[in-house]
């Protein structure tokens, strides 16, 4: 299996369980489901036997609804303003391309601009992410859903994550 980590900080963003496509050569579209995760104890699982003469008291079940790749990789929903995108996109790409060999970092540098003018242009569809960490310097990865308004993909910029096999 490989996961998916964001270069910066280092927080799971990905594995290569889900569908994943790469477009012109910048970023990753991985497909998710909608899915509802539910945790229930059964009490029998942990050596509970109830009598007959006591009160039973039952254990408490959990769920939690959402995008089964923000859920498996704990992904934390963050929010912005159109301006503030910009400010952190602008300085998440100067610390990204830092990190990038020259002629990578020449290529990022030429086709990006188009990639970001097309996300400011959708803007208001979309859902961002961060890792786990919440670290405000690293990546922010965007939600979006397909044609069909129920098959949600994330955005996640190519460079932005590095792979590591498990």
């Amino acid at each position: 299996m490989i996961i998916y980590k964001d270069r910066l900080t280092g927080d799971e963003i990905f594995s290569d369980s889900y569908k994943q496509k790469v477009v012109d050569d910048l970023y990753y579209e991985v497909e998710g489901k909608l899915t509802t995760e539910t945790s229930n104890v059964d009490d029998a699982a942990i050596g509970a036997n109830p009598s007959a003469e006591e009160e039973v008291e039952a254990s408490a079940a959990s769920s939690v609804s959402g995008v089964n790749i923000v859920l498996a990789h704990r992904l934390k929903e963050t929010s912005f303003s159109k301006k503030d995108y910009q400010t952190h996109i602008k300085a998440f790409m100067k610390k990204l391309v830092e990190k990038l060999d020259p002629e990578r970092a020449a290529c990022v540098k030429s086709k990006m601009p188009e990639v970001i003018k097309k996300i400011m242009g959708r803007f208001k569809e979309y859902e961002f992410f961060t890792g786990e960490s919440m670290d405000p310097e690293g990546l922010v990865v965007l939600l979006d859903y397909r044609e069909d308004g129920r098959t949600p993909f994330l955005i996640v910029f190519k460079d932005a994550v590095v792979e590591e096999k498990f």
